[in-house]
């Protein structure tokens, strides 16, 4: 016990000190929000990782989906790193990097309304983000606040206010830079500690062969294939591949993951990251799910509802419970580490979103820079309490399932923004009818089906499969409906000014503290 409370206490006055020492990056809002726009490679590509798997995914997801499909549920790990991870890089991040300088636009609402002209859409997207990033925000409370009630036995209330008091000190004082500062950190943390629960989780099952031959020797429900944990696509392809798509495609239309691209330094950077980015996800997202598919070994000591049904969220805490004091210690500071930096990249999105797209120049008319930055750092403690309230009612009411509030959140945001975004990056006949459509299929079809869902007969039987048809229908619908409707006059790739390719590729070789003026490049 004192190791483990050891470990916590060393990761909480790390993570708070570093938002102490980066306190003056947040002295003007782009310092704040973008960390002045000049993060290296390796602290955005750790910040995207980060900010992609948290204890949703190691707790929720990889509980849930391993002890479903078994081994196959890896599958879901590999596109999280090809798809959500390399594949989001090469595409979206040189032209947002791009697009977002050009426009000058800090949050994804501020893009759509400089973008498609349209302020309307601006206060849209904001209110979007703000209503569906909270139930995301409350289900990474619970995953974390599961694995603390394991390790030192302590009341879920109580662990779901420390993480918001250590999360709102490190966030509000030092602002994005502090975060991806502490990404960085966080994110070495999970890579150790991934590998070593994955070890020592197989050699408590008598190693790897051990391991695979009791779980092929487990019959999967409804259906009558022998050894459908260990086969290649599990028992059921159909429900996998909604995962799949849910979690992989997802971070391409969610803000908090495509403002990475924002704030990277430089083109160069982006390639470089894109590497980094996908070794990461494919170590932390495959081994977790690679992880949760021999969940069925322990369906004896995992809690099941008063219906039977298994309560997914306990079967990774299970099987971390019989490992030794220090290696629970390790595996309770990679989840603090993979949840506390996806909680400070959603509540800092929200909150400035708020304050960007709706309060400034809506509410408030004339709104300086110290206003801003104060009004965000109110705004974080604000949305930091309504998640938290969130997920207190959450654990006390009937809905137990994290991945259930994730597919909610991500399903609605993704299927809202993905079409919208990607193709407002490459195509200049995107019409705003277009992208009204867009907003409605994600907000709307995720609305319906949760109500039905909550009176019994849900149009979508999973939130997961409804969540990856909005994305499909976002991509889909955006350049159908822009053919028959007028498009926003926009120059996608506008001519490059003469001397500007040069300037770029000088200051990629000599940094931002390149002076401005033509001797700049002669000097080059």
């Amino acid at each position: 016990m004192f190791v483990k409370i050891l470990l916590v206490l060393i990761f909480v006055a790390v993570a708070v000190g570093v938002g102490i020492y980066c306190r003056h990056y947040t002295k003007t809002v782009d310092g704040f929000v973008l960390g002045g726009r000049k993060v290296g490679p390796w602290m955005s590509a750790f910040a995207y990782g980060t900010s992609y798997f948290s204890a949703v995914v190691f707790v929720g997801y990889a509980g849930q989906f391993g002890f479903k499909y078994g081994l196959a549920a890896t599958w879901a790990g590999i596109g999280n790193a090809i798809l959500g991870s390399l594949l989001a890089w090469w595409v979206l991040g040189p032209r947002t990097r791009e697009m977002t300088h050009r426009l000058k636009a800090a949050t994804m609402p501020e893009f759509f309304g400089k973008r498609y002209s349209s302020k309307a859409l601006r206060i849209a997207a904001a209110a979007i983000i703000f209503v569906f990033l909270i139930p995301y925000t409350a289900s990474v409370y619970n995953g974390l606040s599961r694995l603390f009630g394991m390790a030192f036995n302590l009341p879920y209330d109580w662990c779901v206010l420390g993480m918001a008091v250590v999360t709102c000190i490190y966030v509000v004082v030092g602002g994005y830079m502090a975060t991806v500062m502490n990404d960085f950190i966080q994110g070495i943390v999970m890579l150790l500690g991934i590998t070593a629960v994955i070890v020592a989780v197989l050699l408590n099952n008598g190693g790897f062969s051990e391991a695979i031959i009791g779980l092929s020797q487990i019959q999967a429900e409804g259906t009558a294939m022998q050894g459908a944990y260990i086969s290649f696509f599990g028992p059921d392809l159909f429900n996998l591949l909604g995962v799949v798509i849910l979690t992989s495609l997802g971070t391409w239309g969610l803000p908090q993951m495509v403002q990475k691209f924002y704030a990277i330094k430089s083109s160069s950077a982006v390639k470089q990251g894109a590497i980094i980015s996908t070794v990461f996800a494919f170590v932390v997202a495959g081994g977790s799910y690679f992880l949760g598919g021999f969940g069925r070994l322990y369906q004896g000591q995992i809690e099941y509802a008063a219906n039977g049904t298994p309560i997914y969220d306990s079967v990774i805490p299970t099987m971390l419970s019989t490992l030794p004091d220090l290696l629970i210690g390790l595996v309770i500071v990679l989840v603090l580490s993979a949840s506390m930096s996806t909680l400070s990249s959603l509540v800092l999105t929200s909150s400035s979103t708020l304050t960007i797209d709706l309060i400034k120049g809506n509410v408030v008319k004339d709104m300086s820079e110290k206003k801003q930055i104060v009004c965000m750092r109110v705004l974080l403690v604000v949305f930091v309490a309504i998640s938290a309230a969130i997920a207190l009612v959450q654990y006390h009411s009937s809905i137990v399932f994290i991945a259930q509030l994730m597919g909610y959140s991500w399903g609605a945001l993704a299927g809202a923004f993905l079409g919208p975004f990607f193709w407002g990056l490459y195509s200049g006949r995107i019409s705003k009818a277009a992208v009204w459509c867009s907003f409605a299929i994600g907000v709307g079809l995720t609305a319906v089906n949760m109500c039905m869902g909550f009176a019994g007969t849900p149009l979508i039987a999973s939130p997961i499969n409804c969540g990856a048809l909005c994305m499909l229908l976002s991509l889909a619908v955006v350049p159908l409906v822009s053919l028959v409707t007028p498009a926003v006059p926009f120059e996608v790739n506008p001519p490059t000014p003469e001397g500007a390719i040069d300037r770029e590729f000088a200051r990629e070789l000599h940094g931002e503290s390149l002076p401005e003026g033509p001797e700049a490049v002669l000097d080059a």
